[in-house]
């Protein structure tokens, strides 16, 4: 055993370890898993890989994310909003293309005019060469930018192209990227697509730190450094603003993060100014029934308080649009003439005051109706792509669209069921005699519409569908899906507005409201006015072409009148296209077969029809929105009173247009 007096101590200075050597071995041990991203053991914290900084501009993401949170409140507001967006499929490209010609639209300039897409190095760059070098992209990033004081720059151009520049600098390559700047909303701002590709072709991916924080900070720092740091009094005045706001604000952020599990909060803030906020705060929600007192000082939140005043900001911000929009089109509504429209909600029927984006980075659009019933509705119609193009001062109906399975699929069910889970048209036609082709057509419309958007059915090779017993569930879930992209259906009732349609030769949606057992209730007041005083002009005009009888407390019109107008209306616009094509005129008759190819539609009073052409003459038939789809292409089809059953390609055996 050792003695003390043999231990002799070694005086001097402790030798160096190689860099980057640890003391001990598990000293490397902790270091080794710190750098994992598993559990610090030093800390005694978790802190779970999340992947935030794989990517381009992923150290510049996580050093702008770090920063003094006390120092943004001198900084200069800026929101930013990128997402990356799938390219691959054609179905995303047409989505892309149609996104970036919604972004070009008339009314986004300050003086009213048409969007403009510029570059780097141009003012006015070609949209359409940039789409075209984005086919065959994985993806592509939109960008949202908005500064809090947009309307302090002239020119928001400048200040894009600085910001572009040291995103190029962050994520170390070049970027194909094109701008519109939009000055439609009370914060201009600008929309930024960027290709998902490199300066060297290879997919360019962003550190998800960046995108959630980098790009803002970077922003941030030009807005501050072109207008300066906000002031103390614009920080306090902005403060006071959110005292009486009924929406989500900086202050109640802050009660919520203070309140304990009982959900009780007091004005603790250290400093008078910022005390005598939260207080005001706290009475104000009070006021709103969001809090109560309960003593001490102290206010117990109620549940839910977030998610309310989101949905009474949200709320706000649509009054607000539907006020700006009328106010531009010279129109006034009382407040209580506004209304947002909710699932479950009756169908309106209206004139469209405008289309917007609600959710630009979500693709959400909103349109305006003026409805016939005195008040103004908002309503959400989902994904742009899912609602085809309709003109200002149309005439619309719009209503829920149906979340359940329809009698189609009941009966392709049914049929299945009873054939080994199989189905056919040949199937179908054996099981009920008394169905015709064109019937059981339909259903494998149904079924490919199914197919294509993965909905649990299948195709053979020799045409049969293999049906799961389920069936029926499926198709409510495949309702159900689409219903989230398009919550409403919307009927064009007429393309021409209201006024013009008094003095139209043709049958109007004025003339079906006039002739209708069962007319859309008019409320004598907003739009409902305007039709009833549309409709005594309408009763004028028919009377003066010998189409209707002014008599003593009613008017009683001719039987075929809708007809007659019909008649009048198609042989002039026939005459008119027939001087433009060269081409004679055959009119469809019922039961008539009509083929050729179809060229286009063209827009009537008496609603959309399509051209068919042949070699030396053309035909005008009623239009269907799926044979857009067709055009250039020979079609066949025979005409009935209830439409036309249309068949692509010269043989019978082509594929059918609903």
């Amino acid at each position: 055993m050792a003695q003390d007096e043999d231990f002799k101590p070694r005086i001097g200075r402790m030798r160096a370890r190689p860099a980057g050597r640890s003391r001990t071995y598990f000293s490397r041990v902790l270091k080794a898993a710190n750098l994992a991203g598993g559990t610090n053991l030093v800390a005694g914290r978790r802190s779970a890989f999340t992947g935030a900084r794989i990517g381009r501009g992923g150290a510049a993401g996580a050093a702008l994310a770090g920063r003094d949170r006390h120092a943004a409140w001198r900084h200069r507001r800026v929101v930013v909003k990128i997402s990356p967006k799938p390219m691959g499929a054609a179905r995303a490209v047409a989505g892309a293309r149609a996104h970036l010609k919604y972004l070009e639209r008339d009314g986004t300039t300050p003086d009213g005019g048409r969007g403009q897409v510029y570059g780097a190095q141009t003012d006015r760059a070609d949209g359409g060469a940039f789409m075209d070098r984005c086919e065959g992209d994985r993806h592509q990033f939109r960008a949202i930018i908005s500064p809090e004081d947009g309307a302090a720059y002239d020119d928001l151009k400048p200040f894009i192209r600085r910001l572009m520049a040291r995103m190029e600098e962050d994520v170390g390559t070049r970027l194909d990227w094109v701008a519109v700047d939009h000055h439609n909303t009370g914060h201009p701002h600008t929309h930024v697509l960027i290709r998902g590709k490199t300066e060297r072709g290879d997919d360019l991916v962003i550190a998800r730190d960046y995108v959630s924080h980098g790009l803002r900070e970077r922003a941030v720092e030009l807005v501050s450094l072109d207008l300066g740091p906000r002031t103390d009094f614009e920080i306090e005045e902005g403060l006071r603003k959110q005292v009486t706001q009924e929406r989500l604000t900086a202050l109640d952020r802050a009660l919520l993060r203070r309140m304990d599990e009982a959900r009780a909060v007091a004005p603790l803030a250290r400093d008078p100014f910022h005390r005598a906020l939260q207080t005001g705060r706290l009475q104000q929600l009070g006021r709103m029934e969001l809090a109560e007192p309960i003593g001490a000082g102290r206010w117990r939140l109620a549940d839910g308080l977030e998610d309310t005043l989101r949905r009474m900001g949200e709320r706000g911000d649509i009054i607000r649009t539907m006020q700006r929009e009328l106010k531009a089109q010279g129109a006034q509504r009382s407040a209580g003439d506004y209304a947002i429209h909710e699932p479950g909600s009756r169908p309106i029927t209206g004139r469209l005051v405008r289309r917007g984006l609600a959710d630009e980075q979500r693709d959400r659009h909103y349109i305006i109706i003026d409805g016939v019933d005195g008040r103004t509705h908002y309503v959400d119609i989902g994904k742009g792509e899912a609602t085809a193009p309709i003109p200002e001062g149309a005439i619309v109906r719009v209503a829920q669209k149906p979340i359940a399975a329809r009698a189609a699929d009941r009966t392709v069910a049914e049929i299945a069921a009873a054939h080994g889970g199989r189905y056919s048209i040949d199937i179908h036609l054996a099981h009920d005699r008394s169905a015709t082709d064109a019937f059981a057509r339909a259903h494998v419309r149904r079924l490919e519409a199914m197919r294509r958007a993965k909905a649990g059915v299948e195709r053979e090779r020799d045409g049969t569908w293999r049906v799961a017993p389920d069936h029926v569930e499926r198709a409510a879930a495949y309702e159900a899906k689409a219903a989230r992209a398009a919550p409403v259906t919307i009927e064009t009732l007429s393309a021409l507005p209201l006024d013009r349609q008094v003095g139209a030769d043709g049958a109007t949606w004025l003339d079906r409201e006039l002739v209708s057992g069962a007319p859309e209730p008019l409320r004598d007041a907003g739009f409902g006015a305007e039709v009833r005083g549309a409709q005594a002009a309408r009763r004028q005009w028919l009377v003066a072409q010998g189409l209707a009888d002014d008599r003593p407390h009613r008017t009683v019109y001719r039987a075929n009148m809708l007809a007659a107008l019909h008649r009048r209306e198609l042989n002039r616009v026939a005459a008119q296209l027939a001087d433009e094509t060269g081409l004679s005129y055959a009119e469809a008759r019922p039961g008539a077969t009509v083929e050729g190819v179809y060229r286009r539609n063209v827009e009537m009073a008496s609603g959309r029809h399509a051209l068919i052409e042949r070699s030396r003459e053309f035909s005008l038939v009623p239009w269907k929105p799926s044979m857009d789809r067709q055009i250039g292409k020979h079609i066949a089809g025979v005409m009935r009173g209830d439409g036309t059953d249309w068949t692509i390609g010269r043989g019978r055996g082509g594929p059918s247009l609903s």
